[in-house]
């Protein structure tokens, strides 16, 4: 009984894993595929290659409607493309889609299709022309189109610049948040002075306050200082410590024996050095769990940028991705725009991999005490 309850559990959390995971396979997947194939229904899992005997050569086709009766391949008076016909709608060169109604045809071959032997309509990807062939002469083979990258980079425009200007941001919010939480923490933690846990009590309060509230306030004041159209909104704030990050580190640093801090002042330490020497090297986990949450946060975020950068050569990557989707007319290019996706994924992925250990050590032992 006691195993059979065990099995339940593990299928319920690999089936919520997969449940998770499915997005980001779909988006890798549809990274690899020709254009043709992102939103083809049925949903195409694993790119593949059609190819299909065309005027004795083998070309790439992308197949279309199933032929299934006797046919014929004829061309219609004023249309450019043939379709197939049954046999029995075309009579002397004659279509009559509807009474009354006559289209004159030019008869191109015949289509011996059967139920058991279809034929398919395909369409030739570079001349773009629609020929009919044998379903079972079509080839298929799997093929993952990698040179989608590089091109999903070149359409991003100045690639290279967004990157450089995440990554400047995502350092800038690291350091600052990192060393200005632990050392509000450190001070809501470790040092008695009157109403210290009355102001962590209103400090927590302001966890209560939801963004939009304070964006336009927010809006104005750096519109004040000049700072809209600078990367300046997206990083000063992180130099004075949000309530999650000190509530984080507090509870971790009341984990420590307070001896340890005794036995640094009896040897003449002041409470800079106990907290810099002593304090921040036993803190490792919890400083990888705020430098984590804040580095996800800063390189995910999109509503900060769209409302403080105007110039696109300030953009982030997560705006980069967004004005490649606007720029483009006449469809979404969807392979390009899952392809960029996963390259601006792909370094949370890894950090995270790299990262787990510590991470999940800091989360199970902050709030060790209360």
């Amino acid at each position: 009984m006691r195993a059979f309850s065990r099995l339940i559990v593990y299928a319920l959390l690999f089936g919520g894993a997969c449940l998770f995971v499915l997005p980001f396979v779909w988006m890798v997947a549809t990274s690899l595929k020709p254009l043709h194939q992102t939103l083809s229904q049925p949903p195409t899992w694993i790119p593949r290659k059609h190819e299909a005997l065309v005027a004795g050569e083998w070309r790439e086709v992308v197949p279309g409607d199933l032929v299934t009766i006797g046919s014929v391949w004829v061309s219609p008076a004023g249309q450019d493309r043939p379709i197939a016909l049954p046999r029995d709608d075309v009579r002397d060169g004659v279509w009559e889609p509807a009474p009354g109604r006559r289209i004159e045809v030019e008869v191109l071959r015949d289509v011996p299709a059967t139920t058991a032997s279809p034929w398919r309509v395909v369409r030739t990807l570079e001349e773009r022309t629609l020929e009919v062939v044998p379903d079972t002469s079509i080839r298929t083979s799997i093929d993952l189109r990698w040179e989608n990258y590089p091109k999903a980079i070149a359409a991003m425009g100045d690639f290279p610049r967004y990157l450089g200007n995440t990554i400047l941001l995502c350092v800038l919010n690291v350091v600052g948040t990192v060393l200005s939480s632990a050392l509000v923490a450190y001070g809501f933690s470790r040092i008695e002075w009157r109403w210290r846990d009355r102001l962590f009590g209103v400090l927590l309060a302001t966890m209560m306050i939801p963004f939009p509230v304070v964006m336009v306030p927010l809006y104005s004041l750096f519109r004040w200082l000049g700072w809209v159209g600078t990367l300046k909104p997206l990083w000063v704030g992180a130099f004075f410590a949000g309530a999650f990050n000190v509530f984080l580190l507090r509870q971790f640093f009341r984990t420590i024996p307070k001896e340890l801090s005794e036995a640094a002042r009896i040897d003449g330490c002041g409470e800079f050095r106990i907290f810099w020497q002593i304090i921040l090297p036993l803190c490792r986990p919890a400083l990888v769990v705020v430098a984590l949450f804040t580095f996800l946060g800063t390189w995910n975020d999109f509503l900060g940028p769209l409302v403080y950068l105007t110039d696109q050569k300030d953009f982030t990557l997560a705006l980069g991705l967004q004005a490649m989707q606007s720029s483009r007319s006449g469809g979404t290019e969807w392979h390009y725009l899952m392809a960029a996706g996963t390259l601006i994924v792909l370094p949370v992925v890894l950090l995270f991999v790299t990262a787990q250990r510590s991470f999940v050590e800091g989360i199970a032992l902050t709030g060790g005490k209360s």
